[in-house]
């Protein structure tokens, strides 16, 4: 039996003990830990397909731990974030069911919607090459990335600081996120076939405004860089039903 092919099984194991490790550190009261994991867990995500690609090793098993993975690392821990956010943020309101304040549990329709997502693409032959529907991982890192800004921004008390700590624009999160990862919204990929300017321009255009914009702004740049590739794929739609 050769090892190779199980390399790639290997790293995507990685990517889920990342996200179990998330979920486990949060619960001992380190958020911030609990969100660079998810953004570890991102890294293996990347890295299993790259070294799929690389030693050849794809297989039917590789497709439905990568899945199961990602349910846990970009739906689960993502959740458990959203959740510990809801009881901190501003403008809370509560929703008591006896004892029981229901309103952060809502961070869990998330997962939900998540799994469903990686259902439905792992039956479906169009997304070789593009996604209908934001991935899971985009996701994921969006919510990884809300901890991480709320400390950025914390020693400005800025109307920034205040919008993106409100118990509000978590709820609209849960909500668009949701409904983005399950609607049929085309998105081009970060697959390269060749790394030739000619038919990856937009990917071109959208690494370096991406990378311009985390050096500037660090992690409250992610959210706006899930804005930016929505709109670019949004372009690229257009133009190939024009075309």
């Amino acid at each position: 039996m050769s090892i190779r092919k199980h390399i790639p099984n290997f790293i995507t194991l990685m990517n889920l003990l990342s996200g179990s490790l998330s979920i486990y550190f949060l619960m001992e009261g380190n958020s911030l830990l609990a969100a660079y994991l998810v953004f570890v867990a991102a890294a293996f995500d990347f890295l299993d397909g790259l070294a799929a690609r690389a030693l050849k090793a794809y297989s039917p098993l590789g497709a439905q731990l990568d899945s199961l993975a990602d349910v846990v690392s970009f739906g689960v821990a993502p959740a458990f974030l959203l959740q510990e956010l809801i009881r901190q943020s501003h403008g809370r309101m509560t929703l008591m069911t006896g004892d029981i304040d229901i309103l952060p549990l809502f961070a869990f329709i998330l997962p939900l919607f998540a799994a469903l997502r990686l259902a439905k693409f792992n039956i479906d032959t169009r997304q070789s090459d593009s996604f209908l529907g934001l991935p899971t991982p985009a996701a994921g890192l969006l919510v990884a990335s809300l901890p991480l800004i709320r400390v950025q921004l914390y020693e400005s008390q800025s109307l920034t600081y205040m919008v993106f700590t409100n118990t509000y624009l978590y709820l609209g999160t849960i909500i668009i996120l949701s409904i983005l990862m399950v609607t049929e919204l085309p998105l081009f990929a970060l697959k390269f076939k060749s790394y030739g300017l000619k038919g990856n321009e937009i990917r071109y255009i959208f690494l370096i405004t991406s990378l311009i914009l985390l050096v500037f702004f660090q992690f409250l740049a992610i959210p706006f860089i899930v804005l930016i590739y929505l709109f670019l794929s949004l372009i690229v739609h257009l133009s190939d039903v024009t075309n």
